[in-house]
């Protein structure tokens, strides 16, 4: 438990119907206390429960907000310390004469980015998986992603760490008996159940890191880049994707001179949307600097959305854009199929697969569907699972489930080559401190700043 007491702004700076400011330590309760005017003192009052009453000005005894404040005595809070939220009206001036008042009670001090999450850790009420999908809720852009996030924070898939490490302690158990009570040694047999417990433990690694790739997308978006020559559609496809005005749309060839970014979801998948400038030769300066963003956008990019004119025939330019995006996620979008062909679709077939190539009048919006389709298939095989949302999204997890797979493959490498058992020992408990350091046994207290640091102030 902490020593001091900490408070913060906990919802969203601006105007709003109401603001609410987070107090959480030993002194929340009694500090709050003495600057709440209201029929029943907060040091008598039953935990969970809501007062009505005012703040007052110490200095003036004046009435500075009329508020609601909820108490919550630990450890039955986020926090397990004692908690008071006041909830205020709304707007910068009003939350923040609350707050300085706050702020002027001994021993409150104003809360560092993260830190009742960091206390709630600290505390052990929930453990640093859980505490890090605090941040995947407040940072999801999809339902889907926010129901992954929402399983990892109910510990879901610590429970599954847990079991895994549980896996690796008996055998460290195991191999720590064999060493002190060598007598009783059978080598056979002890080479055997190290060999079954690492296997159990990959498998069931093998499991998590299965679903990856698909938990690291849905939790950051797939990074897409719309590119083409000038004047084929893509900011016109950006504006149909996203539902709003962001790109401006002309006649005019290489009216895009930037990159514009915008995240979208399309059938539960989220896209981080990069239109780009056009890519082409050119002498205009500030064109030309647009098109080298473009080519680096494009380097950078996940999946590549290439945009062609169905009213015109493949340029030169179009051809050697293909060439470079073999063997890349991409995906040929053929545009203005509403208008008189030109383009020579067996000609674009010969640089990608029929199936990457999706036919749409982005001003009609047709081939929406088709679109999607074509990026579910290429990045979830056509499906994403329904129920089983497990997903390891979190790239410090996938690292450190990697590392506890090599390690015990390490172990079974040794038992076959007659390594001493003293020394297999210490691959199984890199194994165990690498899972632990994912729930934050083993973390360090810079790795534990550094992820809460992360955080918002007020969380």
């Amino acid at each position: 438990m902490m020593h001091d007491t900490i408070a913060a702004i906990s919802t969203a700076v601006g105007e709003g119907g109401i603001a609410i400011i987070r107090i959480s330590g030993p002194q929340a309760i009694s500090g709050i206390d003495a600057i709440f005017h209201s029929k029943i003192s907060l040091n008598e009052a039953d935990t969970h429960t809501v007062h009505y009453g005012h703040i007052i000005d110490p200095s003036t005894k004046e009435k500075v907000e009329e508020v609601l404040i909820t108490l919550m005595r630990g450890p039955r809070s986020f926090t397990a310390e004692d908690v008071v939220e006041i909830n205020a009206h709304g707007g910068v001036i009003a939350v923040k004469k609350v707050l300085d008042i706050v702020l002027q009670q001994d021993d409150i001090r104003t809360a560092e980015p993260g830190e009742f999450t960091k206390r709630a850790f600290l505390n052990g009420r929930i453990d640093l998986m859980q505490a890090e999908a605090v941040i995947d809720l407040i940072r999801s852009k999809s339902d889907r992603a926010f129901s992954i996030a929402k399983k990892q924070s109910d510990g879901i898939l610590s429970k599954r760490i847990k079991a895994l490490r549980q896996t690796v302690i008996e055998l460290l158990a195991h191999i720590e008996v064999n060493i002190d009570y060598p007598e009783h040694d059978v080598e056979a047999m002890t080479s055997t159940y190290i060999r079954e417990q690492c296997q159990l433990a990959i498998d069931e690694i093998d499991k998590l890191l299965k679903t990856a790739n698909e938990g690291k997308i849905l939790r950051e978006g797939i990074m897409t880049a719309i590119v083409g020559r000038p004047n084929v559609g893509k900011s016109s496809l950006m504006n149909v994707l996203t539902q709003e005005n962001k790109a401006i749309v002309t006649d005019i060839p290489g009216t895009t001179r930037d990159v514009i970014e915008q995240f979208v979801t399309l059938n539960g998948i989220p896209l981080r949307l990069l239109d780009t400038a056009g890519i082409r030769e050119t002498n205009d300066v500030v064109e030309k600097i647009g098109v080298e963003r473009s080519r680096d956008a494009l380097e950078e990019a996940d999946l590549i959305l290439f945009v062609l004119n169905y009213n015109e025939v493949l340029e030169a330019d179009d051809r050697l854009l293909l060439e470079q995006l073999k063997n890349r996620s991409v995906i040929v979008i053929v545009n203005k199929m509403d208008l008189p062909g030109q383009l020579d679709l067996d000609e674009v077939k010969t640089y990608v697969p029929d199936e990457a190539i999706v036919q749409m009048s982005v001003l009609q919006e047709s081939g929406l569907d088709s679109l999607e389709a074509t990026i579910s298939e290429m990045f979830f095989d056509g499906q994403l699972e329904a129920n089983d949302l497990t997903y390891v999204s979190n790239v410090r997890h996938i690292s450190l489930l990697k590392r506890a797979k090599q390690s015990m493959l390490d172990a079974i490498d040794a038992t076959y080559v007659g390594i001493p058992i003293d020394v297999i020992q210490i691959d199984a408990r890199l194994a165990w401190e690498s899972l632990g350091e994912i729930l934050g046994d083993e973390a360090g207290d810079s790795l534990i700043d550094q992820i809460f640091s992360q955080f918002c102030l007020g969380k």
